[in-house]
């Protein structure tokens, strides 16, 4: 199948701690792992025992060639496409943008017999497009053996979407470690890579610390799991992401910003629905909100932070009596209350629930970590998080079915 997954090899102190790194690697579906010359002392153990668990690429990084006994367990060789000796995989890594035209003299005259990885940094947003231009002219040359990749906080989607036509997959085996910036974890690739049910329209999860989404899990695939530092600029980005996105599920920090930037006439949105010319902004969470909070008692509601999902209560409960409570007027709170920070952000010190129920609307692991706060800070935990992420993404498929 392609394209193959690959997983780096991090800087490891021991043949036992990489062992069991290529074990993991391994069980997770990576189809080969790379030995970088630039990341390991190479006296101090050899690759053999490696290559009893998975096929390795051994890579030549900087002025450091490779060992003879690396070499001669490797399934892969990959040398600077400047450099002699035998090789199966040439790469290039430009220090910066290049156009298509550019790209394509690099690798005139390259070893018809050897893969190619050609490797950018992504550069200004407004420039990303050439991205698909060159991989798309390289293949047109030289066949299925062509890897394109970006590189920067920003190239997560970038690679995603360039990773359905390329030869080989650089992935990330978990949030601990990447070999490069913006590479995606190997499970998010080898779950679009090996869905059996998949749609032509590409989907996506904007937002910062999402590791614990099931999003990507229910959604059709291929859905990206796009994880971005919370200063992205969203408005540049959704235009560069509009041929090869039908829709996004958006999530914190970048609700607000995302209503913004598509001109929607509400405060946040957690949906975007491509349009022909542009990008239509809906809060599903509203449904969610209306589902969910009916779990809780009748009467005035305490909702704790300001962010997109107090928006949707206050949209989904227009006649309630909702008080929003902010970060600095904390203080001893009663009754029937809501809690929507993130599980990340720490709640106030003077924090304290007297007689309250405390409905927590995140899931999974963020949702026991808030669920065990309230109770030491005496609320009683309800857990809304399962029935509003249900409705809100059922809202979603609903939405993104109508997709330019």
């Amino acid at each position: 199948m392609r394209p193959a997954l690959v997983v780096t090899l991090p800087p490891m102190g021991s043949l036992d701690d990489a062992l069991a790194f290529a074990h993991r690697a391994r069980e997770l579906g990576a189809d080969f792992l790379e030995l970088r010359t630039d990341l390991h002392p190479l006296d101090r153990w050899s690759p053999a025992g490696l290559r009893a668990w998975m096929p390795l690429l051994v890579a030549q990084r900087g002025d450091v060639g490779i060992p003879a006994s690396w070499e001669g367990a490797a399934t892969l060789v990959d040398r600077p496409l400047s450099t002699t000796g035998r090789t199966t995989l040439a790469s290039v890594h430009t220090a910066r943008p290049l156009t298509t035209e550019e790209a394509v003299a690099l690798w005139d005259g390259v070893d018809e017999n050897a893969r190619i990885k050609h490797v950018e940094p992504l550069g200004d947003l407004s420039s990303t497009q050439r991205l698909f231009r060159t991989q798309a002219a390289l293949r047109e040359l030289h066949g299925d053996r062509v890897t394109v990749l970006a590189m920067g906080e920003l190239a997560l989607p970038f690679r995603a979407v360039l990773a359905e036509n390329n030869d080989l997959d650089y992935v990330a085996l978990s949030d601990a470690w990447r070999s490069a910036p913006g590479q995606r974890l190997l499970q998010d690739a080898r779950r679009t890579r090996d869905a059996r049910d998949k749609t032509s329209r590409r989907l996506g999860i904007l937002g910062s610390r999402i590791a614990s989404s099931r999003s990507p899990r229910i959604h059709p695939q291929p859905f990206d799991r796009l994880e971005l530092p919370d200063d992205t600029d969203v408005v540049a980005l959704l235009p560069q992401l509009h041929p090869h996105y039908a829709g996004f599920a958006v999530t914190s920090p970048f609700k607000r910003t995302a209503a913004r930037a598509v001109g929607a006439d509400m405060p946040a949105v957690n949906t975007l629905v491509r349009l022909r010319n542009g990008w239509k902004g809906a809060n599903t969470d509203v449904e969610g909100a209306r589902v969910a909070l009916r779990k809780l008692p009748d009467g005035p509601l305490t909702v704790l932070g300001n962010g997109g999902a107090a928006d949707a209560i206050r949209a989904a409960f227009p006649e309630r009596d909702i008080r929003v409570v902010r970060r600095a007027e904390v203080g001893v709170v009663s009754g029937v209350v809501v809690w929507t920070w993130p599980a990340h952000v720490a709640p106030p010190d003077g924090l304290r629930f007297d007689h309250a129920t405390v409905g927590v609307i995140a899931y999974g692991p963020p949702a026991w970590s808030i669920a065990a706060d309230v109770r030491a800070r005496g609320g009683t935990p309800r857990m809304l998080g399962p029935a509003w992420f249900v409705a809100q993404a059922r809202a979603q498929r609903r939405l993104w079915s109508e997709a330019a």
